[in-house]
């Protein structure tokens, strides 16, 4: 389901108009519930960096908003996978900034930084994965949720709408069923069957039955 599709089923199922600019927040209230309840393919993203010789700090992407996993490439070409610690772990374990080594592990130090530890003792190669907002589909026009999964974000999207208009209790416990039948099906699929062989204890991973 596209965005025109969506918009029109939205407002076909609601017996009501809405503005354009009230349809893309119905959208884009959806989206955001749903991409911080299951962990999707769409989310995935992946960029390469490189560390400093002596600066025990890495920024991360604009759009970042998780780790998956952060792996710095040594000078053989390994693949060499951080453990995510806390500020306070790195501090401890590494309290002489100026004592260099290759990192073994990484903190979130603010919004937009990685601490490192210990301080890098040269320009390393990194890969990150992390998870981050795709482009909605108010603006993308189509999306793998739309595409894949339309009936979740269809009525996550009602919920909105008639929460919006008031809608009778009724209305909204029927839609709330629909939508929270959606969601299990999705967390099947994104936090079960797409992630049996995920083995870090650090990634979700729901029980497929």
């Amino acid at each position: 389901m596209n965005y025109a599709e969506l918009k029109i089923n939205i407002q076909n199922i609601c017996e009501n108009t809405f503005t354009d600019d009230e349809l893309a927040m119905f959208t884009q209230q959806a989206e955001q519930t749903i991409y911080n309840t299951v962990q999707i393919p769409a989310l995935r993203k992946n960029v390469v960096g490189t560390t400093s010789q002596g600066n025990t700090y890495l920024a991360t992407p604009s759009d970042f908003l998780w780790c998956y996993s952060l792996s710095v490439i040594d000078d053989s070409g390994n693949y060499n996978f951080l453990l995510n610690k806390d500020v306070n772990f790195i501090r401890e374990a590494y309290p002489v900034a100026a004592t260099q080594g290759f990192p073994v592990h990484y903190a979130y130090f603010d919004d937009n930084t990685f601490l490192l530890g210990p301080t890098p003792d040269g320009d390393y190669n990194t890969e990150l994965h992390y998870g981050y907002y795709p482009e909605s589909i108010v603006t993308a026009g189509s999306t793998w949720l739309g595409d894949e999964f339309d009936s979740a974000l269809l009525n996550g999207a009602l919920l909105q709408a008639f929460s919006f208009m008031r809608a009778e209790q009724a209305t909204m416990d029927m839609y709330q069923k629909l939508y929270l039948q959606a969601i299990t099906l999705l967390k099947n699929l994104g936090d079960g069957k797409l992630r049996e062989d995920v083995y870090r204890s650090g990634q979700f991973r729901q029980k497929v039955t």
